[in-house]
């Protein structure tokens, strides 16, 4: 902004009271300084600046303030002793439940939400809100983890238990929000600073009044347990489709911990949505948004209006990049628990690790320089799972190798033993494949622009690259999918489509 110009000095006043006139050559008094006047696009970059500071501040207070009273409290921290040390930033305990008393019948039908709920927690995710407001740690904690509860109340038979061992989720039903916020922290040693519960009910509101959430996926997604049926592509998903999406278990082996994954997606997706649509810089959207989600939330007393200001005026700075998740490192799949059934138990050395940086406030990996060049092609197969065999089809020498070493950099097996092809006359390069394998056919391909795909029948899994004439590069390559394995950490901007 410019500097404005400085007052012209005032000479000292005489005993009237009045500054003595100065006179020019011409004997009259000079006329007054012109005072330049400010650009405009100063003015209104003020004008804009103090409207949001306004509208953040006193007016953001004023529409949200009468919104506190519409959360349903619970006290889920009453008369709790022995907590873990409290450290830097915010951690709060967020909850999916399967609460769908406020649904409608049609609703229920659309996206199969029949049944009766079990009144236990469906999601369990530990969101960790750095002190400098500018990183958000999110920690997926399986339903099915194996968890020791601590003495605690029954809060159905009020009967008095003794610490034994559950499955995370069931420590709900057995003890409502305290006793799942005492076994959690029990298990991780992080302190819980707030509690949110969400149900079906705040999650499809949420969604619809946001406009929608893309996502996107590399395989289409069908579930015969909750309707979805997504083919591949990107997709806006209002609330109904969003919670098929995040609740679906049955699209393939991995069931809960793909489920997990999907969430973490559609969440970094939420976020991208919310940051990106203005609607934190506008407090009227702000509150209709709060509205939907207070009006079927759950949380602790001290979750309140200062709480949801500071949480929305941190996300104002938020990115995709600025978030990252992982799901709790799991150490024995299938651990049999007698009278529990079969649990995931935690890796102890590597899960405390995790948990270890957010007790710290520090990121749950390391940062990473940003790639030079243009983003990696998304595609179906991870590179690693592809075996790929590279012929010379041209009379220049060491090409094979070249192909060979540039397909091993962005990831894929090679057999690190270039052939010869038979036909050394290939101009365009060639992705011979199994017509069984031809998603990975198709994820090799994306790596050598202008390749042609040709079918090989009985070829094998192995896929064979004959590098032509016209070969020019490899462009690097990554799964569209974030790694299934547990622990594994990605950022926001990694899984957001279009951001990749």
């Amino acid at each position: 902004m410019p500097t404005p110009p400085r007052s012209p000095r005032v000479p000292a006043a005489t005993s009237r009271g009045v500054p003595p006139p100065q006179r020019g050559a011409s004997g009259r008094p000079p006329r007054p300084p012109v005072r330049r006047r400010r650009p405009r696009w100063a003015v209104r970059a003020v004008t804009a600046l103090s409207v949001v500071v306004l509208a953040s501040a006193g007016i953001g207070h004023a529409v949200l303030s009468g919104l506190g009273s519409d959360i349903t409290r619970v006290d889920a921290f009453k008369d709790m002793k022995n907590r873990p040390r409290a450290g830097d930033g915010m951690n709060v305990l967020l909850v999916g439940t399967d609460g769908r008393d406020r649904i409608s019948e049609e609703e229920r039908r659309k996206y199969r939400l029949g049944g009766a709920p079990c009144h236990c927690t469906d999601t369990i995710m530990l969101v960790h809100l750095s002190e400098d407001r500018e990183r958000a740690s999110v920690v997926s904690l399986p339903r099915d983890s194996y968890a020791e509860t601590p003495d605690h109340t029954d809060r159905t038979t009020g009967e008095q238990h003794k610490g034994h061992p559950v499955k995370l989720n069931a420590a709900y039903a057995e003890g409502g929000p305290q006793l799942t916020i005492r076994t959690v922290e029990k298990m991780t040693r992080v302190k819980i600073d707030h509690y949110l519960e969400v149900d079906f009910t705040s999650f499809m509101k949420t969604v619809d009044v946001l406009g929608g959430v893309e996502v996107c996926t590399a395989e289409p997604l069908k579930d015969s347990h909750t309707g979805l049926d997504l083919p591949a592509g990107t997709h806006t998903l209002m609330g109904g489709q969003a919670l098929q999406y995040v609740r679906a278990r049955h699209l393939d082996g991995a069931s809960d911990l793909s489920r997990m994954k999907r969430q973490q997606r559609f969440l970094a997706a939420l976020i991208d949505r919310a940051t990106s649509s203005g609607l934190l810089l506008n407090p009227l959207k702000f509150r209709d948004v709060t509205q939907a989600v207070l009006g079927s939330v759950r949380a602790d007393k001290g979750f309140g209006t200062d709480e949801m200001l500071a949480l929305g005026r941190a996300m104002r700075n938020f990115s995709p990049s600025s978030s990252e998740f992982t799901t709790v490192p799991i150490g024995q799949m299938g651990y049999a628990v007698k009278g529990v059934g079969s649990t995931l138990k935690w890796d102890p050395a590597e899960s405390e690790r995790i948990f270890d940086a957010l007790r710290e406030d520090e990121p749950l990996a390391r940062p990473r320089p940003k790639p030079k060049g243009p983003a990696p092609v998304r595609v179906p197969v991870d590179p690693k799972q592809i075996r790929v065999q590279v012929e010379n089809g041209t009379r220049t020498p060491g090409l094979g190798k070249r192909v060979d070493d540039a397909l091993a950099a962005t990831g894929f097996r090679t057999t690190k033993v270039p052939r010869n092809a038979t036909d050394r006359a290939v101009e365009r390069t060639v992705v011979a494949f199994d017509p069984r394998w031809d998603r990975s056919a198709k994820s090799l391909a994306a790596a050598l622009p202008g390749s042609e795909l040709r079918p090989v029948k009985g070829q094998g899994p192995t896929l064979k690259v004959i590098a032509g004439a016209g070969f020019e590069k490899v462009a690097r390559v990554r799964p569209a999918d974030p790694p299934q394995e547990s622990g594994t950490v990605v950022r926001g901007d990694e899984v957001v489509c279009g951001k990749q």
